[in-house]
């Protein structure tokens, strides 16, 4: 059974000027995805700054969403490491506190290979029981997981799905065709979610829907009832918009994007920064067109 089907909303975590955390910011955002259709949070991930957070935090902010939320959709938390030790530790107190689901990114940095990304998996999945999504972003971690290695990773007790941010789908494609029914395949990017649903995945993991969540879902939805021109509609509608998220490191796009609409506590963390004038501009001048300014 799937963790979630549709939009899985990247959420960011808001900060404020200090820093710290803004429980209050975070509350309100959390309440806007679930008046709004999001069909899954996921929290403390790329777009949650997880490699700004300690651990402390990361752990502090599932508890709050996971209470929040209250099982109205489920609670994705990230929770990768590139020393599995410490991975696992760290996924053990998320789950611990009420998370549904854990996102494992690739080891980076480290420089392993795919039998050490396999023993990786391997360790974290015998210390945890909650299900698991494999997450391949070769873009920001150095290394992608080989299609024979989703694979052996299917095989595993928990891991039940691959967030695909690879951007290729010819890789998607490879993917879908060796791995059974049972184990899902999200997008990771949020400009190629209906060629990848197209392939046999169930959903976005998406940066976009944090401004969007509803048109997001309605993509999925359109796309899961056979409405291919509302949902293709959709998509294209947002391509401007989504590419101007990508012109900086994200999140910072998105952060200024959200700032600009009001949103609060919607500062950064160091070695991340403000988003330059060109881009505010360019998102200001998307969304006027898009009709929210």
């Amino acid at each position: 059974m799937s963790i979630f089907r549709g939009s899985g909303v990247a959420l960011v975590t808001p900060f404020n000027e200090d820093g710290n955390v803004n429980y209050t910011a975070l509350d309100e955002l959390l309440e806007f995805h679930l008046e709004n259709s999001t069909d899954a949070i996921v929290i403390v991930g790329t777009t949650g700054e997880a490699s700004t957070l300690t651990d402390e935090e990361q752990v502090e902010v599932v508890k709050f969403t996971v209470d929040k939320v209250n099982k109205k959709v489920p609670v994705i938390a990230g929770a990768g490491s590139n020393d599995t030790r410490h991975g696992i530790n760290l996924s053990k107190m998320i789950e611990d506190v009420g998370a549904n689901a854990l996102l494992q990114v690739t080891p980076y940095y480290n420089k392993t290979s795919q039998i050490g990304l396999l023993k990786h998996f391997e360790a974290i999945d015998r210390a945890v029981k909650i299900p698991m999504i494999a997450y391949s972003v070769p873009g920001r971690t150095g290394m992608g997981i080989m299609p024979e290695s989703v694979v052996e990773i299917s095989k595993m007790n928990n891991f039940v799905a691959i967030k695909d941010a690879t951007g290729d789908l010819g890789y998607t494609a490879k993917v879908a065709s060796l791995v059974g029914d049972d184990f899902d395949i999200y997008s990771g990017n949020d400009d190629i979610v209906l060629p990848l649903m197209s392939l046999g995945g169930v959903g976005v993991i998406s940066v976009w829907a944090n401004i969007f969540p509803r048109e997001v879902h309605d993509m999925c939805e359109a796309f899961f009832s056979g409405d291919i021109e509302k949902a293709r509609g959709i998509q294209l509608r947002f391509k401007e918009f989504i590419d101007a998220l990508f012109m900086e490191p994200s999140p910072i796009p998105l952060k200024a994007a959200m700032n600009i609409l009001g949103y609060q506590a919607c500062n950064l963390r160091l070695p991340l920064y403000e988003a330059s004038e060109n881009t505010k501009e360019t998102i200001k001048r998307i969304l006027k067109g898009l009709g929210r300014l």
